[in-house]
């Protein structure tokens, strides 16, 4: 098992895939390492799911730090391309939240499944010794449709073009610039500060990902979280037993990602980005996807393509899973210069 982030492959392989529990009918999407939700089969219709920690940074302020926290647990079943409907969530809260800090979480992630129409319908909240930010708890978010409008993950075809949102590292730069602004000042202008932490609010793709499917077809969706781009394309290649050709030129980059990976000393394409969105897209719905988005002001582009081949080629080499993000040691490392 990695120090930190998400298990590998071969320990989701050797210590988690054999023991799955019933084997059940009603299972028809079950979990696979780097898939970002499950299927069942409820009379006939889809249930996609998805289960997620609930992620609180208090230093981001918490009605920030809430509206980011409900992104992330609708974001993995909104790739299903089903609208997400239902949540059900355990705060397992540290001692020193106070009240008012929690009314603030949970009145944002009230007015954010407004929003999006969904309802809470069970959860647990409680303070525990020895529970700590950023990892408060966990949630499981439901979305209910036809299986004739759900994307499946494993869905890319030969010959569909990839779509990419909004570029890599939109995480990586959103939470490091605004954790770290001030060790940022100094070394970089304003501009580019103020570039990089307005990708706050780019952290999410859930409104991409519901975009895109209803202009479809879409095929395959992913949300490019650990190890970013590269790490998602290879997953989402891998799911579908195709490969993918990604030519990184024609990847939107927002402002601030290039200063803020360069200042931080990581690479944008292989640090987590949650709020891009990965699609594989019949060439025929390719026009309406990209319209659709910029209909939205989601920044998108058509970036490569499926082929008959294995894995991940990076404008023109075989590239591997990245295996580790940069990130999480990152933010360990800014911590510690932070406190000095």
């Amino acid at each position: 098992m990695a120090d930190l982030g998400k298990v590998d492959r071969e320990f989701f392989d050797e210590y988690i895939y054999p023991n799955l529990g019933a084997d059940r009918e009603d299972v028809t999407l079950g979990p696979q390492h780097g898939v970002d939700f499950g299927v069942i089969d409820v009379g006939d219709r889809a249930v996609a799911m998805a289960t997620d920690p609930v992620f609180v940074m208090p230093s981001l302020g918490f009605e920030r730090a809430a509206w980011f926290a409900f992104h992330i647990l609708l974001s993995d079943v909104a790739v299903s391309g089903l609208a997400p409907t239902h949540l059900s969530i355990d705060f397992n809260l540290p001692p020193e939240i106070t009240d008012e800090e929690f009314r603030t979480v949970w009145e944002t992630f009230d007015a954010e499944a407004r929003e999006f129409g969904v309802s809470v319908v069970t959860g647990h909240t409680g303070r525990y010794a020895g529970c700590n930010y950023p990892m408060v708890g966990g949630a499981t978010s439901v979305s209910v449709g036809s299986f004739d409008e759900l994307v499946r993950p494993d869905g890319a075809r030969v010959g569909d073009r990839v779509v990419i949102t909004k570029g890599p590292a939109i995480e990586a730069t959103g939470l490091l610039s605004i954790q770290f602004e001030s060790l940022m000042e100094g070394e970089l202008d304003g501009d580019a500060i103020s570039d990089a932490t307005d990708r706050f609010y780019d952290m999410s793709p859930v409104r991409d990902a519901l975009t895109a499917a209803a202009a479809g077809p879409v095929n395959a969706m992913h949300d490019a979280t650990e190890c970013g781009i590269y790490g998602g394309l290879y997953e989402m290649a891998r799911a579908a037993g195709v490969g993918i050709e990604l030519e990184t030129e024609r990847v939107p980059m927002q402002p601030g990602v290039r200063e803020a990976c360069d200042f931080f000393g990581i690479d944008p394409w292989i640090s987590i980005s949650e709020g891009t969105l990965l699609a594989a897209v019949d060439p025929d719905g390719v026009e309406d996807v990209l319209a659709a988005l910029e209909s939205e002001g989601i920044p998108a582009a058509d970036a490569g393509e499926v082929t008959e081949e294995s894995g991940l080629v990076v404008d023109g080499e075989p590239t591997d899973h990245p295996g580790v993000d940069p990130f999480w040691g990152t933010f360990e490392e800014y911590m510690g210069k932070l406190q000095e």
